[in-house]
């Protein structure tokens, strides 16, 4: 039985020494940045940014090249043509011979359509339209890409901190598995003590393990997000964001968020696309003038000068209904895009509402899980001093470390719904919170 004991005692003392084995130092690590940066560099390198900024450059020259249709187009040219000396007479079917001559010409010619059935301002409409809804579909994906970074900046931090409470609770099983072992060695203590002790240290080693790997993922998706080919680390920040006045916010004009403008700009392009297809049942009518002059090098000739103008007017009667095709398509799409508009504008407005009931709750829950945090800490406290002068049972301290742990957790989980709340809910009004 002794022998037993003090087998057992070896493997303890052995355990223990493994457990009090100091870690490897931490590397230097990945490079550190600030959630500013994070969300400077992911503006500059995401693609979806490059879409929308190409989108906005696109309606921009959409919409300059509507405003130039109401403008006269103007072309300029010139040609200069040598004959040869010897040429070919086709009416007595001979080859005569003839000086050689060159001659010069050159012309002006301006084109203008007075009138197009209404085309033109239906066009320039939806060109600033769709200009509108590039410029809202960019605040779109800028507040998108700046939620994603966030996401991904808070998840690094709330890995970290997870890893943080794994190492003080593998830290505590340390201790106790120690304590029951010498305990054990001195005979007070049980060995179903120390038994419970060794479990509860591998248990809290797995954990940390876990957490561990955790970090390390949070922190390769915070790379990419900013496009760095590896881990990146998040500086850590503790501090709770200022609870928002929900008042202003559930106040806000719904047409301002970025959504709905976006899909409101498009509604009101599909309309004045069908104003254009409708100008197809007008006549067209327009102007143009060319000025040209021809005759050789020498500056003692004189230049042959011509001139001209044109009217033309033209009215399509019947296009055996290509026009009603044309209209019925675009009446249809406007149709569409005005749905879309009013079931956007109740989304975004539903969406609004549920997050900032979600903000309030974990607002709350922040509060709430930092005081079971400090009701943990004094539980455990107790626990412990009680165990260590042989007034409690182990399981206790294990029961208070576990309730400690959990609390811990759920602090951090709870931060991390706050802050994503936010970042959520300034996306949806498109505006920093």
């Amino acid at each position: 039985m002794r022998l037993s004991i003090a087998f057992f005692g070896f493997l303890l003392g052995t355990s223990a020494a493994a457990a009090q084995t100091p870690a490897a130092p931490p590397d230097s690590g990945p490079p550190t940045v600030s959630l500013a940066d994070a969300i400077q560099r992911a503006l500059t390198i995401q693609p979806v940014m490059a879409q929308a900024q190409g989108a906005e450059r696109n309606a921009n020259a959409g919409l300059l090249s509507a405003k130039g249709a109401f403008l006269p187009s103007l072309s300029v040219g010139g040609a200069s043509s040598t004959q040869s000396a010897t040429r070919y007479n086709s009416s007595t079917g001979q080859i005569v011979q003839a000086p050689s001559n060159t001659s010069y010409s050159g012309s002006l010619s301006a084109n203008f359509n007075i009138f197009e059935g209404f085309a033109r301002t239906a066009t320039l409409n939806a060109a600033r339209a769709t200009a509108d809804a590039a410029a809202a579909g960019y605040t779109t994906a800028r507040y998108q890409t700046i939620l994603g970074v966030q996401q991904a900046y808070f998840a690094a931090l709330a890995d970290e901190e997870l890893v943080h409470v794994a190492q003080v609770q593998a830290q505590a099983a340390q201790t106790q598995l120690q304590v029951a072992a010498d305990k054990l060695r001195a005979g007070a203590g049980v060995r179903s003590d120390s038994l419970s002790a060794a479990v509860a240290y591998g248990n809290a080693e797995v954990a940390l393990l876990t957490a561990q790997a955790n970090l390390d993922g949070a922190r390769v998706t915070l790379g990419r997000q900013v496009g760095i080919n590896g881990p990146v680390r998040a500086v850590s920040d503790s501090t709770i964001p200022v609870f928002p006045d929900t008042g202003a916010i559930r106040a806000t004009e719904i047409g301002s968020t970025p959504l709905v403008a976006a899909a409101d700009a498009q509604a009101h392009a599909a309309g004045s696309f069908v104003t254009a297809s409708k100008s197809k049942y007008w006549p067209t009518f327009g102007v143009s003038y060319s000025n040209g002059y021809i005759g050789p090098v020498q500056p003692t000739s004189a230049y042959i000068n011509t001139w001209s103008y044109r009217f033309s007017l033209n009215w399509s009667l019947f296009d055996g209904f290509a026009r009603e095709q044309q209209v019925t398509s675009a009446s249809v799409s406007r149709d569409i895009a005005i749905s879309e508009a009013a079931d956007t504008r109740r989304s975004v407005n539903a969406s609004i509402s549920q997050q900032v009931i979600s903000l309030a709750a974990a607002h709350t829950q922040v509060a709430i899980s930092e005081q079971n945090v400090a009701s943990g800490t004094e539980a455990l406290r107790v626990a412990q001093e009680k165990f260590k002068f042989g007034a409690g049972l182990l399981v206790d301290v294990e029961t208070a470390e576990s309730n400690l742990a959990q609390a811990q957790v759920n602090l951090v989980q709870a931060r991390f719904s706050y802050r994503t709340a936010l970042a959520t809910l300034a996306a949806l009004l498109g505006k920093d919170l």
